[in-house]
């Protein structure tokens, strides 16, 4: 065995993290940019980029359709589903600079030119129980926005931060995030503190519209199977939280429209096994919705169902001999 095929993981891992830390600084500079320049030039440029991250991206572009032809293939064509495909693709990047150019606005009046609320009775129905609400957002759009509106709307609001490849580019986005009024959660005892937090009356990010590695169940999702996180229903199991969903997307203009939607009500029985399945499906039921709504704007490229009953209990299996072997 060659020395590379031995530490073959290690020195890509090595490579990955120089190439990462060598494309901050230009960032930087890019953020930079974006905050002088027009917001009308930055979202040209985020549909030139989408555009090319599509035609470039092939692995990306190929799981889009992928998902696209499991979800709509008997009812678009192949040319309308590749089109969501690509504006989905342009979306996700163009959200991405617009909140990049936005990143250093923490003045309510101007941040609410961009953002148009819909809704907030909803959040404000639940906020007043002080009970805590459970705010569940889909990687639809500018997610981030979503995630920092109910704070700039003057709630307290939390989030666990979910670590990314690129240490400095989660500090900075963890930065933004803080300085507009989130507090943000380690990973590191992170459902304690998510718990704490819905018991002191505050409001707490989730997403859970994901294929992760995170405890879960497989529960209908868009019509077919998918393994879901149980996190927002293992909060509502151990707190007396509200669970409202909300989502941010893409309106004519160019700018953005923060949907609050009315509280998904939470099924509390004696078999709270069967209580973590069923509100997991109600909370699958609601992305559902509301991405069918706005197919072009979800995370099509996102592998939602790559995890198989197979594939996890083989997974499991491994973590298991992994864990006797210590």
């Amino acid at each position: 065995m060659s020395f590379y095929q031995k530490h073959k993981h290690t020195i890509n891992d090595i490579r990955r993290k120089t190439v990462l830390l060598l494309l901050f600084p230009p960032l930087l500079l890019v953020i930079f940019i974006f905050r002088i320049i027009p917001i009308s030039w930055v979202r040209r440029f985020g549909r030139f980029c989408g555009k090319q991250f599509f035609n470039l991206a092939k692995k990306s572009r190929e799981w889009a359709l992928a998902n696209l032809e499991r979800i709509y293939g008997n009812e678009l064509s192949e040319n309308e589903r590749t089109e969501i495909a690509r504006e989905s693709f342009i979306e996700i990047l163009t959200g991405f600079f617009d909140y990049m150019a936005y990143s250093h606005v923490k003045n309510k009046k101007k941040y609410f030119q961009l953002i148009e609320v819909v809704g907030e009775e909803h959040l404000e129905k639940a906020y007043k129980r002080n009970k805590g609400v459970i705010c569940l957002v889909p990687h639809m759009s500018s997610w981030e926005f979503a995630a920092i509106t109910p704070p700039m709307l003057g709630y307290e609001t939390s989030a666990a931060s979910q670590s990314m490849k690129m240490a400095l580019l989660e500090k900075l986005i963890v930065k933004f995030r803080t300085s507009r009024g989130m507090k943000n959660i380690t990973r590191t005892g992170s459902y304690q503190a998510l718990i704490e937090a819905l018991n002191k009356g505050d409001y707490v990010i989730l997403m859970t519209d994901q294929d992760t590695r995170v405890k879960g169940v497989f529960v209908d999702f868009l019509g077919h199977s998918a393994y879901t996180p149980l996190g927002a229903s293992r909060l509502l199991a151990d707190t007396e939280a509200a669970l409202v969903p909300m989502a941010m997307t893409r309106k004519e203009d160019g700018n953005y429209r923060f949907h609050i939607l009315p509280e998904i009500p939470t099924i509390k029985t004696d078999d709270k096994e069967a209580d973590l399945v069923a509100n997991t499906k109600n909370q699958n039921d609601y992305y559902s919705e509301i991405i069918r709504r706005f197919p072009k704007q979800w995370v099509w490229m996102h592998r939602r169902w790559k995890t198989t009953p197979e594939s996890l209990a083989k997974f499991l299996e491994e973590r298991r001999k992994l864990k006797e072997q210590k």
